[in-house]
C-alpha cells in the first residue's frame, strides 16, 4: 500500500534492468467490448488489470455477460452474445474511465430494449460526451443527459442506419465508440467528421481491431472526414485467444528512464509495428539523445550517462498521452523544449496543459503556457518539492521518472509524489516496478 506522499529514491548507478509492462488499456477495453459483440468465448491474453479495465469488466457483467478474470495469468475470458445485451436494465458506474464511458454508452444504445443509467465521478461529469450523444440520437437512440454530460439514462430501442456528423477533436473515443457498434445497426452508418483534427491513430487502432474480430475493412476518405464502417456482418468471437500488446503509453516512462539515469532499459514484447500510436514515442527520444534498438525480445533504450540531452520542439497531437513524459524531462534537457498539439488534453483527467505548467514552475522552471502548447526553459531544479497529481495517473508516473535523477549526487530523495495510488487507473504497480528497476541496476555488473 503506497503512502499518501511518496519520496522518489534516485538512481545512483546507470539503469540496467528488464521491465515487463502491463497490457495496453486501450486495447484491453476495446477487446472486452468487441468480444462481447461477438459470439462464444474469447480469451484475452496479456490483458491489463487496472481500475479502468475492472470498470469495463464489471459493467459487462451488469449487462449480463460472463466475464472471468485471472490476474495471475493476465487473462480475461468473455462470453459473447452477438451484441445482445441480456440484462433488461442496469446501472453502470464508470469512475473516470473515458473508454468505458464512451464505449458503454454506444453499446447500451444498440440494445433493442432496456433501460440503462450511466454515471461517473465528478471529473467524468466534465469530460466530453455531447457529440457522441447527438450522433447516437440521430441514429434513433433515446438518451437523457445533463446538458450533454454524465450522468445519463438510455431508453434502448436499437440503432438505425444513416448519416451522422461527429466532432471527435475533444476525444477520438467518441468516434471509436460509434464505429464499434455501427456494424450491428439496422442499416449502414456513415460518419462525417466536422473537423480533421482528431487523433486518427486511435481510430485506426479501433478499425484494425474490428477487422481482427471479423469485420471487413472500413472505408475512410483520404481527408479523414468520412468514415463508413462495415455493416451487416456479425462479429467473430469464441474459440480463440486474443493477444493484448504491452501498453505503449506506459512504455514511455521506462523509455525515458535512461535519459534521466543513464544506462539502458529492456522492454520485452514492445515491438513495431504496433496497433498503438503511442509506440511512436520511442522515435521522439532519438533527437534527445537516446539510442532505441529493436531486439529479439522487444525494445531497448540506452543513454550514456553524462552525454548531452538535447531539447526538442515537437507536435505531440498524435501521441498526446505521452507529452507529460517529455515535459517532465524538460528540466534536464539543454535548450528550450516546446511541445504543441496538446489543447485537447485540457479536457482529460484534468487540464493537463495548465497542471503541467504549474508543477514545472513549482520545480523552478520557466514555463510559457499557450492554449495548445508549452514552452519550457530549464532552470536549476528546486529540492524538497511535492508534486500534485490532480487525480491523474500520468502526472504521478511522469514526475516519478524525473525523481530518479540524482540531483544531489548522493542518492537523497529530492522530489515526492502526492497520492501515488492514482497509478491504479492504468499501471497499479508502477512504483514497485520502478523501485525494482533501481535495485536491479544497483546489483548489475
Amino acid at each position: 500500500m503506497l503512502p499518501d506522499l511518496l519520496p522518489i529514491v534516485p538512481f545512483t548507478r546507470p539503469a540496467c534492468a528488464t521491465v515487463r509492462l502491463p497490457g495496453s488499456k486501450s486495447i484491453t477495453n476495446r477487446a472486452l467490448l468487441l468480444a462481447a459483440l461477438g459470439g462464444g468465448t474469447t480469451t484475452l491474453r496479456g490483458a491489463l488489470f487496472s481500475e479502468d479495465t475492472a470498470i469495463m469488466a464489471e459493467a459487462l457483467r451488469r449487462l449480463g455477460f460472463a466475464v472471468n478474470e485471472d490476474p495471475a495469468h493476465a487473462t480475461i475470458a468473455v462470453e459473447g452474445s452477438g451484441g445482445a445485451i441480456r440484462a433488461p436494465s442496469a446501472e453502470l458506474f464508470v469512475g473516470l474511465a473515458g473508454t468505458a464511458a464512451r464505449f458503454l454508452t454506444a453499446f447500451c444504445c444498440l440494445a433493442p430494449h432496456g433501460r440503462f443509467a450511466l454515471d461517473g465521478v465528478e471529473q467524468m461529469r466534465r469530460r466530453p460526451m455531447k457529440s457522441l450523444l447527438e450522433a447516437l440520437e440521430a441514429l434513433g437512440a433515446s438518451i437523457s443527459s445533463a446538458h450533454g454530460f454524465f450522468p445519463l439514462s438510455i431508453e434502448a430501442r436499437g440503432l438505425r442506419g444513416g448519416d451522422v456528423s461527429l466532432d471527435a477533436t475533444e476525444s477520438s473515443q467518441l468516434l471509436s465508440a460509434l464505429l464499434m457498434v455501427a456494424p450491428l445497426a439496422s442499416g449502414p452508418v456513415r460518419v462525417r467528421l466536422t473537423d480533421p483534427g482528431y487523433r486518427r491513430e486511435y481510430v485506426t487502432m479501433t478499425l484494425r481491431m474490428m477487422e481482427q474480430f471479423g469485420q471487413p475493412a472500413a472505408h475512410v476518405s483520404q481527408d479523414g472526414l468520412l468514415v463508413e464502417p462495415p455493416h451487416g456482418r456479425p462479429y467473430r468471437g469464441g474459440g480463440g485467444d486474443y493477444a493484448v500488446e504491452p501498453d505503449a503509453s506506459a512504455a514511455s516512462y521506462f523509455l525515458a528512464l535512461p535519459l534521466v539515469a543513464g544506462g539502458s532499459i529492456e522492454l520485452p514484447g514492445l515491438a513495431r509495428p504496433s496497433l498503438q500510436g503511442d509506440a511512436a514515442f520511442a522515435d521522439r527520444l532519438a533527437p534527445v539523445g537516446a539510442t532505441i534498438e529493436s531486439t529479439p525480445a522487444g525494445t531497448r533504450c540506452s543513454f550514456a550517462r553524462g552525454a548531452t540531452r538535447r531539447a526538442v520542439c515537437d507536435d505531440f497531437h498524435a501521441i498526446s498521452d505521452t507529452f507529460l513524459t517529455l515535459a517532465a524531462l524538460a528540466p534536464l534537457l539543454e535548450g528550450e523544449t516546446r511541445i504543441s498539439g496538446i489543447a485537447h488534453t485540457r479536457k482529460q483527467e484534468t487540464d493537463r496543459v495548465a497542471a503541467m505548467a504549474a508543477e514545472l514552475r513549482r520545480l523552478g522552471q520557466d514555463v510559457h503556457e499557450e492554449h495548445d502548447a508549452l514552452t519550457i526553459r530549464p532552470r536549476p531544479l528546486r529540492s524538497g518539492v511535492q508534486i500534485e497529481t490532480y487525480g491523474d495517473h500520468r502526472f504521478a508516473m511522469s514526475f516519478g521518472i524525473l525523481g530518479c535523477h540524482d540531483l544531489h549526487g548522493d542518492g537523497r530523495p529530492w522530489l515526492a509524489i502526492r497520492q501515488p495510488r492514482v497509478c491504479a487507473k492504468t499501471f497499479p504497480n508502477f512504483f514497485e516496478t520502478l523501485e525494482r528497476a533501481r535495485l536491479d541496476s544497483l546489483t548489475s555488473s
